[in-house]
């Protein structure tokens, strides 16, 4: 039997003075998963992410992760060096005044020695194709570069799970078909957040979607591509 990641159980959350946007909502992870969610902004994926990090607490529901229950700040220390969350803005993600800095941040917060850390930092950057990058100042980076480089910060924390909200936001398509590669290339389990059908059905084994503040594990989206040729191709057509 797999190992059970994460396991929520009637999760329900709500802001304050608004309506619940998590409503008895279930959801578990199995090492090996990796899934991909699809939904209208605002129906509580974001919110679904903070909750397993202990970043927001639920009103009610259970929040097992890695086998114990998680309830107060002190038991999501080990969750949050366990599992490596993106954040969906990567301005969020970086603080520091280089891309070296920002990446060795979180193996000196492990405990390494200066030197570890910048090792670390350095062949993580390496393997995402950001070599030459360390010197480089993180505020002037653009919108993609500054997506990659908070990736890396996540990966040189050597996490067992990723959250990855929208990662493909303001990648070109030739650094989302490289984010893509890296993907499949991960021995990791991970649940991702995207609106893009592509991107989702090249990097997810299965996609789910939320509805009424729940995730609906019986539709699952069965996503394709395919390619064809028209004799007549400048001719608006479309497909159903």
């Amino acid at each position: 039997m797999r190992r059970v990641i994460f396991n929520l159980s009637k999760i329900r959350y709500g802001y304050p003075g608004g309506p619940l946007i998590l409503n008895d909502l279930d959801f578990h992870l199995h090492a090996g998963d990796r899934v991909g969610l699809v939904a209208p902004n605002g129906s509580g994926k974001t919110t679904l992410f903070h909750i397993i990090m202990g970043l927001l607490k639920p009103l009610s529901g259970t929040v097992e992760v890695f086998g114990e229950a998680r309830e107060a700040e002190a038991d999501f220390i080990e969750v949050r060096r366990r599992i490596g969350l993106l954040f969906q803005d990567a301005d969020d993600q970086l603080f520091s005044p280089t891309v070296l800095e920002d990446v060795a941040f979180g193996p000196l917060n492990l405990g390494k020695s200066r030197d570890e850390a910048v090792t670390v930092a350095r062949k993580t950057l390496d393997f995402l194709g950001l070599n030459g990058f360390e010197d480089r100042v993180t505020y002037k980076l653009s919108g993609g570069e500054k997506r990659l480089v908070s990736l890396a910060t996540v990966l040189a924390m050597e996490p067992e799970v990723l959250l990855l909200d929208e990662p493909s936001t303001g990648l070109d398509s030739a650094t989302k078909d490289t984010l893509i590669d890296i993907l499949k290339g991960l021995d990791l389990s991970f649940v991702l957040i995207s609106h893009e059908f592509d991107f989702l059905s090249k990097t997810a084994g299965h996609i789910y979607t939320m509805d009424g503040g729940r995730i609906r594990f019986d539709q699952e989206l069965h996503i394709h591509t395919h390619e064809h040729a028209h004799l007549m191709g400048k001719q608006p057509h479309r497909h159903l």
